[in-house]
């Protein structure tokens, strides 16, 4: 599963294809649209993906999403323009879709059948440092790839990764941590459309279950800055060939907050204070307004990262029945509200009022503890 994660996301597109839009002559508003109709997309398809992992195979799930990303790459790099990108986002929303609660439920299911399910936040933590610090290589080599062919180049190197992505998720081992009951004859468990209906009625009839998915959902849809971290180096004075290696540092710091919080998810703490202080350095960076602030941006990474891997863990606890991904799916599917909200934000006020999102759902953070 680690090799798994390094893999589909050593992709040397990630630091540069928001600049490849912008290159193609898109505005800072037209940019954001497309990232609100890759959102769309994924509150479309959430659920029910969630539902089809659980049905049949969260790990062919996981195969899938990279097959799909690869296709929206294709898309991408054949249709330079703003119709492209959209199909290409539709593509890439699908197969994040396929992506959410999969992985979740592949890796929490895969411990408890092993009487280990404690271990899951450890599990979550490296999993998801290793998925940032994947992009230290996909930096390098967006870096050289840009020099040597520009985006054409850089796309279809990572068209390759996506695919290679898929073929690492077969080889995965998948365990399920109990048979569904109420299959027709002949079937080994529930069918798609009773596992939907037992992964939202268990969010709908446990409170815990619930409040778990609305703070996930909160804090999940956040991560929507990222898509802007290679604008904000631009606009702070960085050269477009150097924009990958100077964000380096963030990924680094998401991967330190990520990798303590297996230790941090032992202390019953709502996350409200560390995710106030990383909105208050983020404005404060976008005040600054100069390269600088890009350390402000990474200490920001490392609280938020930190706060988001012990609110998964802290989901996965409490789910009881057999659709775990579709359960973790709904959290996916609630999360584009923030992720909107961060979209819409950047178009009207940029990074200072995105900060200020991040901290109204620091509020809403310490209300539900």
């Amino acid at each position: 599963m680690l090799a798994w994660a390094l893999v589909g996301n050593v992709i040397p597109l990630y630091p540069l294809y928001a600049l490849l839009f912008a290159h193609a002559g898109l505005s800072q508003a037209a940019i954001s649209g497309l990232f609100v109709i890759w959102s769309v997309s994924g509150i479309a398809c959430q659920v029910p993906t969630g539902a089809l992992a659980d049905r049949f195979s969260r790990r062919g799930a996981l195969a899938l999403a990279g097959v799909g990303q690869a296709l929206a790459y294709t898309t991408w790099i054949v249709a330079p323009a703003y119709s492209g990108f959209a199909a290409g986002f539709l593509l890439w929303g699908v197969s994040g879709t396929l992506m959410t609660g999969s992985l979740e439920a592949l890796a929490y299911d895969g411990l408890a059948t092993a009487g280990a399910a404690r271990l899951y936040p450890k599990l979550r933590g490296r999993l998801t440092a290793i998925e940032l610090l994947a992009q230290i290589p996909a930096a390098g080599a967006a870096t050289a790839l840009y020099v040597l062919g520009g985006f054409t180049l850089v796309g279809w190197v990572s068209v390759g990764m996506c695919a290679a992505s898929a073929v690492v998720a077969l080889s995965l081992p998948e365990a399920r941590l109990e048979a569904p009951r109420g299959a027709a004859d002949g079937e080994p468990g529930l069918s798609f459309l009773a596992t939907m209906r037992a992964g939202l009625g268990e969010v709908w009839a446990s409170p815990g279950v619930r409040r778990a998915v609305v703070v996930l959902a909160a804090l999940a849809g956040l991560d929507a800055i990222e898509e802007y971290f290679g604008l904000l180096a631009r606009g702070w004075g960085v050269p477009t060939a150097a924009i990958p290696l100077a964000l380096l540092g963030i990924p680094l710091a998401g991967a330190a907050g990520a990798w303590w919080a297996g230790r941090a998810s032992r202390q019953r703490w709502s996350g409200a204070w560390p995710l106030a202080l990383g909105a208050l350095l983020l404005g404060a960076a976008g005040v600054v307004h100069a390269a600088a602030g890009l350390a402000g941006v990474a200490a920001f990474y490392f609280l938020y990262r930190l706060v988001l891997v012990v609110a998964d863990a802290r989901l996965q606890e409490v789910i009881e029945g057999p659709a775990r991904a579709t359960v973790t799916s709904v959290a996916g599917m609630a999360d584009e509200v923030s992720v909107i909200a961060v979209f819409a934000a950047w178009a009207l006020g940029g990074v200072v009022l995105v900060a200020a999102v991040i901290l109204a759902v620091s509020a809403l953070l310490r209300r539900r503890r």
